[in-house]
């Protein structure tokens, strides 16, 4: 250190940095603040998309509002929406089409049936060989049973 001026101390620490040499600090800080910036940024973004993956195993209208929900709060930084995303991707909505739907079918076989449509199909079924246990078919018509004399 055969450069420092006449005044200057001659115990600087070890950070400081002569002219034209690199500041090796500088570089480490930058460095370590670049490397922070990254890891922060994905835990916000994978704590952003929590709701989205709790959705992802519900059915699609649910997964779909969530992810909107989602979408909305990440562009607006409004808590409420992910809030909102994050409590509706808890709750599972329950399934109430399937079944509706499944008593609309049965209720228009039923009324083609009472009205005696040629296309309806039978209410139950009759057992063949191939679909009923053999104690059910029998070789001969119902009623042709020999009746002892």
């Amino acid at each position: 250190m055969a450069s420092l001026h006449p005044l200057a101390p001659h115990d600087l620490p070890p950070f400081i940095t002569p002219p034209g040499q690199t500041d090796m600090m500088f570089v480490a800080v930058g460095v370590f603040f670049v490397v922070l910036i990254l890891l922060v940024g994905n835990l916000y973004l994978r704590l952003h998309a929590l709701p989205e993956r709790m959705a992802h195993r519900s059915n699609m209208v649910q997964f779909h509002v969530v992810a909107v929900l989602a979408l909305i709060a990440l562009l607006t930084h409004q808590t409420g929406f992910w809030i909102a995303a994050l409590l509706l991707a808890l709750v599972p909505i329950p399934d109430l089409a399937t079944p509706v739907a499944r008593i609309a079918d049965s209720l228009e076989r039923m009324a083609a049936i009472a009205a005696g449509h040629a296309g309806a199909a039978p209410a139950i079924p009759r057992p063949t060989s191939e679909t009923a246990p053999p104690a059910m078919v029998t070789s001969e018509p119902a009623g042709a049973r020999a009746t002892p004399a």
